[in-house]
């Protein structure tokens, strides 16, 4: 038996201990301050080690982002540029494929794509990124295009979501990652990055994906202007396609870093605490009953409170991260990097025991004459 205590969370407890699904009002309950953040983690903490033991997942990636010019203009980015700005810059063939080196040269099986919306950029040239890494490095797994970007894609090639996953997967695409998700809620979302494709848009390519057999993440961007009923709402919406699709590997709270926004000087936010990011990760773990892991990722969180999240539902802390860009440049102060024997050093630190996973969630093994994914990780296992 659990050691919670607040009447409140009385009837949620009870659920939880019998495996049953949480409602969206059970949702708004778990936001309230009145819960407890300790009897909160408490209840995540359970979930967590029901699906997925003690186990503390981290894979080897570095991450590409081949333009940070852009076109949208949204209001909490501060990594995207314009065409004449300074720090622009659009990446060539040479470049990428270096960037693929490193990767392999440091023991990575995947490389993190997403980046700018460069309205000079024809389409081939975003899925030449693609080929020319798959051809020179076939065994870097490629999680690429959010589908903010595989919507400009279709725009461009006047093609259906469909086909521009096609003819990814032809070039050597391997899944999703689950970025442009921020808020679905229509009131947030319209104020944040109204003119960039729709939460109908992103469900679309994430459900076109998952019967392409592509797997995918899902994200949620918060600490801005939404309310704790447009988080319930997300976390909702998410669960619904899960149910459809099975598509999703994990889900990734992402805290808003207002340094160089536009919605951090106009509307004077500060970056979102600790335990507001620790209230987050465990609700996400309550919330999300379909979804096998949720990740703590390090470069947003602060190395320290991806430790302790690794208590409150988080099972995932991401990866070595070589080269992040979009959080550093809105004041992130964590390491650009961080080494194996780190990142295991901080999940053995919590009491977890790391394991090395492959973008699919395969373990890896790793031997003198390199590494290969071995068995699949079952959550509950």
């Amino acid at each position: 038996m659990l050691r919670t205590s607040s009447p409140i969370l009385a009837p949620i407890r009870e659920k939880i201990e019998a495996g049953e699904r949480l409602s969206f009002d059970d949702g708004l309950v778990l936001e309230s301050p009145e819960v407890a953040l300790p009897e909160l983690g408490e209840l995540a903490n359970l979930v967590r080690e029901r699906k997925n033991g003690n186990a503390g997942y981290y894979n080897i990636n570095t991450h590409l982002n081949p333009t940070n010019i852009c076109l949208y203009r949204c209001t909490f980015c501060a990594f995207r540029s314009d065409l004449r700005d300074p720090k622009g810059y659009w990446m060539n063939d040479e470049q990428v494929l270096a960037r693929g080196q490193e990767a392999v040269d440091n023991g990575c099986t995947e490389l993190h794509i997403v980046g700018g919306l460069h309205h000079q950029a024809k389409y081939d040239w975003y899925r030449q990124v693609v080929q020319v890494l798959h051809d020179a490095y076939p065994t870097l797994h490629l999680k690429a295009w959010t589908p903010v970007e595989i919507d400009w894609f279709c725009r461009l090639t006047k093609k259906p979501v469909r086909w521009v996953l096609e003819d990814m997967i032809e070039a050597g695409l391997g899944s999703l990652p689950g970025g442009g998700a921020e808020i679905f809620h229509p009131e947030v979302r319209n104020q944040i990055c109204e003119h960039k494709a729709d939460s109908r848009r992103w469900f679309e390519t994430h459900r076109e994906a998952h019967a392409l057999g592509l797997r995918s993440n899902c994200t949620m961007l918060y600490g801005h202007i939404e309310q704790p009923y447009h988080r319930i709402d997300h976390l909702v919406r998410l669960r619904e396609l899960q149910d459809e699709t099975k598509g999703f590997q994990t889900f990734i709270p992402l805290a808003f870093h207002p340094e160089n926004t536009k919605l951090g000087a106009e509307r004077n936010i500060t970056k979102p605490s600790a335990l507001v990011d620790l209230r987050q990760m465990a609700i996400a773990r309550l919330m999300l009953d379909n979804i096998d892991h949720i990740k703590a990722y390090w470069i947003m969180l602060g190395i320290e409170t991806a430790q302790i999240s690794l208590a409150y539902g988080a099972d995932d802390i991401d990866g070595t991260v070589r080269h992040e860009l979009i959080y550093h440049d809105a004041g992130a102060t964590t390491p650009e990097v961080m080494s194996v024997a780190d990142i295991e050093q901080v999940i053995r630190e919590a009491g977890r025991d790391p394991i090395e996973r492959d973008t699919l969630y395969h373990r890896v093994e790793r031997s003198a004459a390199g590494w290969r994914a071995a068995e699949a990780i079952t959550a509950g296992a």
